[in-house]
């Protein structure tokens, strides 16, 4: 499987990963053929890159080490949630709740699980997608920070509202901010903790001060909060909303890296780097030694070390001609460049 490109997907590639609508139901399967119409049918659903099965229908070593069924019950949820907010109704957050269990639930089920949250989004899920994906990153940082079950579904449930406030209109003055709107709505529930609605607060405040909508600094922003900035932020630099360019997912991460001490804590920085794989299935990579290859595999808790299926030229990816290396065990090879496809 490897990632492309909505403008490089041809006739006849076939899908590698299925695509949800935002209430979990699969759009497209995997296996699926492109044809002209579709692509062009998918450009008009906003979708900007998918995961393509190889010359060979080989679908690599999956590493999202997370349920499909789980992460589609959690977007529903979150879907019909927020519908009940826009409207002005009342809504359950004992069903986000329970969402945040189950997530937390699954990663303690997968020791030392190495994410690689791989959906494809659309216009219509994008905002679901991001909640879910940010929600896991949190719940596993704040796992591997030590924290209690009852936290972690406290911090589970902030991660997954974080953005309500994007489901609601503008209001006027100095509250149009969506964390304003978020935290507004969110404390309004009595069944929810006020920890939750600081979350949606706080997500984008920074360390020093320089963030929004307040401009606190670090001695005034709770934990949750912190933990669920990075996740938000890693998400929104791989999968860009505002028009800007996508980064990769070792470039996010050197970027997280970079503002270390100024935007983020150092500890909870170390253990989401611990927990992403910097070079997802998929990636098309120059390796030191000269050759090309994709990555198939991950090796847990070595995540700049992944599994190269690797080719003699770039040119000719399906050449018979191909090596397994495992970086792990071939220390003096590096990867050198990750390829656009």
């Amino acid at each position: 499987m490897r990632y492309a490109s909505i403008e490089n997907i041809k006739q006849n590639d076939q899908l590698g990963k299925n695509i949800y609508a935002n209430d979990g139901r699969v759009l497209l399967s995997k296996g699926v053929t492109f044809t002209v119409g579709l692509i062009s049918r998918l450009k008009n659903m906003g979708v900007e890159a998918v995961y393509l099965m190889d010359g060979e229908g080989i679908v690599e070593q999956e590493e999202d080490s997370f349920d499909e069924q789980t992460k589609r019950e959690v977007m529903a949820n979150l879907s019909s949630s927020f519908d009940y907010i826009q409207s002005g109704k009342d809504f359950n957050p004992q069903r986000i709740g329970k969402s945040a269990q189950k997530i937390m639930e699954e990663l303690m089920s997968s020791k030392d699980v190495l994410l690689h949250l791989s959906d494809i989004r659309t216009k219509g899920n994008q905002l679901f997608v991001h909640s879910t994906h940010v929600a896991i990153m949190s719940v596993l940082i704040g796992m591997k920070l030590g924290y209690p079950p009852r936290d972690l579904q406290e911090l589970g449930t902030g991660a997954l509202l974080h953005d309500v406030g994007k489901s609601l209109p503008r209001q006027p003055g100095k509250e149009q901010h969506h964390t304003w709107r978020g935290f507004n709505v969110l404390r309004q529930s009595r069944e929810l903790s006020t920890l939750v609605a600081h979350v949606a607060f706080q997500h984008h405040e920074r360390l020093d001060g320089s963030g929004e909508p307040r401009g606190i600094t670090k001695e005034k922003l709770h934990p949750y909060a912190k933990i669920v900035s990075i996740a938000n932020d890693f998400d929104n630099l791989v999968a860009p909303v505002d028009g800007s360019e996508a980064l990769m997912p070792y470039e996010a991460c050197e970027k997280i890296l970079s503002l270390t001490g100024t935007w983020y804590e150092h500890d909870m920085v170390w253990q989401f780097l611990r927990s992403i794989a910097i070079y997802p299935n998929g990636s098309n990579v120059r390796l030191s030694n000269g050759k090309y290859g994709t990555i198939t595999a991950q090796n847990k808790g070595l995540p700049q070390r992944p599994v190269v299926r690797a080719f003699a030229n770039n040119e000719l990816m399906n050449d018979y001609d191909v090596e397994i290396i495992d970086l792990s065990k071939h220390t003096t090879v590096f990867i050198t460049k990750m390829m656009n496809d």
